[in-house]
């Protein structure tokens, strides 16, 4: 999709589920069983959505999704669908991994992170994307290399340690322009240096939203997720960003939706936001 001066894909890594008492926290599944039906086991079904960005000189991938090092245990709980579809809906539009310039993380968690890193035939650990400058957060980084308790489930070395070998890591802190028309907005909550990433071209802006509103579903103000180490930092944030958004007329690019990836938000004759979806594979985005 044409974006101002900047081409848009949203490039899909598969379906995977997660429990969905996690997912909503709080909210009783009564009121969020109909939007986001579970299977036997309490899951939901997620999408890995990733947003390529071709500038004209760069090529920038924001996520890389869960990759492909899971081993079948592993696989079965999270309902991981393998092989991944990452690298193969990249090639469907002409890029290989070694086009990729920038590779910018929302955050680290491995279902952000696991497409990074491959395993090659003799079972070492190697970059997906070998030209890549890999961007996140310093302090995002900082907790990874020593998590929590909590946290160690989420934060996968082999996902990490190439990075950090590799010479290609670039931290930043807080909010940063990574390149013309593509900037980090630190927003806390789902961790504490959790970052959404603006793309500004044109007079549009596109906002890809990671776990800040993972889903559409996730747009209510008090729909936040277990998984979320600071909740009320994630409410406030949103309190304020979803005028913003509305106001901006932001294309926004929900990271887990399996079905409605990408919308424009408004609100509702009850006041609650809702959104108007987007065609990502139209020609041109006219706003």
């Amino acid at each position: 999709m044409r974006f101002g001066d900047f081409d848009l894909f949203l490039i899909e890594d598969g379906p995977f589920r997660l429990d969905g008492g996690a997912m909503f926290g709080v909210v009783p599944k009564v009121m969020w069983e109909r939007m986001d039906p579970p299977d036997e086991k309490n899951r939901i079904l997620l999408h890995a959505n990733c947003l390529l960005v071709k500038t004209g000189s760069e090529v920038v991938l924001i996520d890389n999704g869960l990759g492909n090092k899971w081993d079948e245990k592993q696989a079965k709980i999270f309902a991981v669908e393998q092989p991944r579809w990452l690298l193969e809906n990249l090639k469907k539009i002409g890029v290989e991994p070694e086009d990729v310039t920038y590779m910018i993380q929302s955050h680290l968690h491995f279902d952000h992170n696991g497409g990074g890193t491959y395993r090659d035939a003799d079972g070492n650990l190697k970059l997906t994307f070998p030209n890549a400058k890999y961007v996140v957060q310093k302090g995002e980084w900082e907790v990874a290399q020593d998590p929590a308790m909590r946290d160690r489930a989420s934060y996968l070395p082999e996902n990490l340690q190439p990075v950090a070998d590799s010479g290609k890591l670039v931290l930043v802190d807080g909010d940063k322009e990574i390149l013309p028309g593509i900037r980090m907005r630190v927003t806390g909550g789902h961790t504490k240096h959790h970052a959404i990433i603006y793309v500004e071209s044109g007079g549009h802006t596109a906002v890809f939203n990671a776990d800040l509103i993972p889903t559409a579903s996730h747009l209510h103000i008090p729909f936040v997720m277990g998984y979320d180490l600071y909740a009320a930092d994630t409410m406030n944030f949103k309190e304020h960003y979803l005028p913003e958004a509305f106001d901006g007329h932001y294309l926004m690019i929900f990271e887990h939706g399996p079905a409605l990836k990408a919308g424009q938000i408004r609100k509702n004759d009850k006041g609650k936001w809702v959104v108007n979806k987007v065609d990502m594979n139209q020609e041109v985005y006219e706003g």
